[in-house]
């Protein structure tokens, strides 16, 4: 089972490994490319995990809650 509390702060301090935004924070990453991912499909593992998460924070306008974290 995944700590939530561990994969938040994980979510929060990881940046994108490649692609047009390689290296901006997930949270940071523009809105319509969170859901290009969605409906192509988020990639397997916890890097999709954690994109599934961003979409859910970025369409509920809950974006501060990971920038928070990381400070």
């Amino acid at each position: 089972m995944i700590n939530d509390k561990q994969f938040l702060i994980d979510t929060a301090n990881m940046k994108m490994p490649f692609g047009k935004y390689k290296g901006t924070f997930l949270i940071d990453v523009p809105e319509h490319y969170i859901v290009w991912y969605k409906n192509k499909g988020f990639p397997k593992g916890k890097l999709g995990d954690m994109m599934a998460l961003v979409y859910e924070l970025k369409l509920n306008g809950l974006e501060e809650i990971l920038r928070k974290i990381r400070g």
